[in-house]
């Protein structure tokens, strides 16, 4: 059985992943009080903005097929 993937749900899985991983390694930050928690908080930050960045940039796609110039 397939499940076919259309690009508004590709945009919204990146949505939500980069809002979980930022909210995730903001609660990790320093500031907010001592974790026990091993995890790399540069890698974890650095694959937020990534993921933000792909959702924007899906954002851009969607936008230019819906106005073309």
């Amino acid at each position: 059985m397939e499940f076919p993937l259309s690009f508004w749900d590709i945009s919204l899985w990146l949505a939500v992943t980069a809002i979980i991983l930022l909210i995730t390694s903001e609660l990790l930050s320093p500031y907010s009080g001592k974790t026990n928690i091993l995890i790399n908080k540069k890698k974890l930050k650095n694959a937020a903005l990534i993921t933000g960045i792909l959702f924007l940039i899906t954002v851009v796609i969607r936008f230019y097929e819906t106005y073309p110039l």
